[in-house]
């Protein structure tokens, strides 16, 4: 007796058998128990969905006469009278299936539709099934319209496809559309799970996750892959032998790149690359592994404890969300997915993920990692009051500028929109004390103020030193692009007359080469041989943090000299909704 694959032999033979499309299969069985049905449906989806299936049952539900041979239409075939049995088999007469794909001219579009004007032979309806409808031409489409439109009473159509943006919407229009979607892996582990403990097969539930995942929804490709794996396995289902055949990536391959990433440690990551050349496993496959494990991290940032606690992943999965910032994690997922496109652009692909795993090292946000090491740190100490008496607004510029927004207000009651002045009695009343302001027409603009926040930096000798000692390199054009991002970016720790240490963050300006450039600027200045040497660590007292400091000290004065001006006072006490633009404010 010949072998029936898995994916013939475990085909849902009717809607209760069916798994993972319960919204079409709650539509139709309805409208077979109200009698409400329609004479032409079209069910659309990706391969191994069930569109035939759906089709058959359908069928069976609309000519079953019930094991006694007296029944009517149901929702519920018999399967074992003539009709249900037939159509099984594919030799029911009433029933026909017509591939497009094959049969797509006018010709076998009008040879069948010269069939409908018989009324059925055997069976209570004629069902015509057109799968991949989206294969005819237009002139069999234009050639079925009015059939299709206006059917005798006694015919049904179904029409199939994985396309329906090339179905015209003439067709479109005549039909009841289902939509079939792809099933979820967690549906196809479970059911492809029944079938082996139907087949007495034993599985690993490791090698049915990688089976449910490489399908992509597809039950057929499911099934057609678990008869492939039970050979390769010689009978037994085991997760190595199933990641073998399929060519796909361990996991722990993807944990240890995503733990280097979140360590920033570049070397582990070309270590980890070198190991999966060694081993021969594919750059692509580990790209759509570490997209997995970071969707999964993504998750449990989001939600924590929506994931399956009784995936043995779990655990690893929780670590690793809790070592990086949910962020960082969108980052990292975006950079994967976009890098596997570019794989085939590379010179190899290899060289490809290296450089996909680079960009991720170097786009890692400076101090990132988990929640408690990205949080802020208190200012070293408060901002210092500046007098609005030392200038007046004709010392600013209106233009934009950067600025650093205030926590929002707390307990604000609501007030009307920018664009409308409340009505109020003493609106154009003049201010006590000063003389009434002239406004020009049209009023100023009702917009949201904000004042900058300075924050300070504890500045140490040892930064003075090595501030001074940058700007005379910069002055000097002694160092340029990366080389004076390490200076600036840097914190001394250690200054004498023949070594300097200094600690920064970023991996990528701590490199050997920029090192050795800035030492030998350094020692071309001073006119004296200076070792440097630059540890990892978060700098306090950088130049560049001096400098952002600076900017916003004065972009801080400078808000505050325009909101102590009387002439601005007077402006919105007068305009109740008058706020001063956000940026418009700018130092010289």
């Amino acid at each position: 007796m010949s072998y029936l694959v898995l994916a013939r032999k475990y085909r849902p033979r009717s809607f209760e058998a069916m798994v993972g499309q319960e919204h079409v299969v709650q539509a139709l069985a309805n409208a077979l128990t109200q009698q409400r049905l329609h004479h032409a449906y079209l069910f659309t989806g990706t391969r191994g969905v069930g569109k035939t299936t759906v089709s058959r049952i359908l069928a069976k539900s609309l000519n079953c006469t019930g094991p006694d041979g007296q029944g009517g239409i149901t929702a519920q075939p018999c399967g074992v009278c003539d009709a249900c049995r037939d159509i099984d088999a594919g030799r029911f007469v009433d029933y026909v299936e017509l591939d497009a794909a094959s049969n797509r001219g006018v010709e076998e579009i009008s040879q069948l539709l010269d069939q409908a004007v018989y009324k059925p032979v055997l069976g209570r309806f004629k069902v015509y099934m057109i799968d991949e409808v989206h294969m005819l031409s237009n002139t069999a489409f234009n050639a079925m319209l009015k059939t299709l439109e206006e059917p005798p009473e006694y015919l049904k159509f179904v029409l199939a496809t994985t396309d329906p943006q090339k179905v015209p919407p003439t067709v479109l229009s005549r039909c009841l559309q289902f939509n079939l979607r792809p099933m979820a892996p967690q549906t196809v582990q479970e059911h492809l799970a029944a079938v082996l403990a139907q087949e007495q097969i034993a599985a690993e539930p490791g090698a049915l996750r990688l089976l449910a995942r490489a399908a992509r929804g597809s039950m057929r490709d499911a099934l057609s892959l678990t008869d492939q794996a039970i050979a390769f396995g010689a009978g037994a289902l085991a997760e190595a032998g199933v990641r073998q055949m399929l060519g796909a990536v361990d996991r722990g391959h993807a944990v240890r790149l995503v733990e280097a990433l979140a360590g920033g440690d570049g070397a582990a990551l070309i270590q980890s690359v070198d190991g999966l050349r060694a081993l021969g496993l594919s750059a692509a496959g580990t790209l759509e592994e570490m997209a997995a494990l970071l969707q999964q991290m993504a998750v449990q940032q989001a939600v924590p404890g929506a994931l399956d606690a009784g995936d043995p992943d779990t655990a690893v999965v929780e670590r690793l969300a809790a070592a990086l910032a949910p962020d960082e994690t969108q980052l990292l997922y975006s950079i994967v997915v976009h890098g596997r496109g570019e794989l085939a652009l590379a010179p190899d692909e290899y060289s490809g993920l290296v450089m996909v795993l680079l960009r991720m090292l170097a786009f890692k946000p400076a101090g990132s990692g988990s929640a408690e090491r990205v949080a802020p740190r208190p200012a070293a100490a408060p901002a210092q009051a500046v007098s609005a008496a030392a200038a007046r607004p004709a010392a600013v510029a209106a233009a934009p500028a950067l600025r650093v927004p205030t926590p929002p207000p707390v307990a604000r009651s609501p007030e009307p929109p920018p664009w409308v002045d409340a009505p109020d009695e003493n609106e154009f009343a003049e201010p006590a004390g000063l003389p009434p302001p002239e406004i020009p027409e049209p009023r100023p603009r009702a917009v949201v103020a904000t004042v900058a926040t300075v924050v300070a930096v504890a500045t140490t000798p040892l930064g003075d030193r090595w501030t001074a000692l940058v700007k005379r390199l910069v002055e000097a054009g002694a160092i340029s692009a990366l080389v004076r991002e390490l200076a600036m970016q840097s914190e001394c720790i250690g200054f004498d007359e023949a070594r300097i240490v200094l600690r920064v963050d970023r991996e990528t300006l701590r490199s050997a080469a920029n090192v050795d450039k800035l030492g030998a600027a350094i020692t071309q200045l001073l006119g004296r041989a200076v070792a440097l040497q630059v540890e990892a660590g978060t700098p306090e007292d950088s130049p560049a943090r001096r400098d952002a400091a600076e900017r916003a000290r004065r972009q801080a004065e400078a808000e505050q000299i325009i909101a102590d001006d009387p002439l601005v006072k007077a402006l919105m006490a007068q305009y109740k909704t008058a706020r001063i633009v956000p940026g418009s404010i700018k130092p010289h």
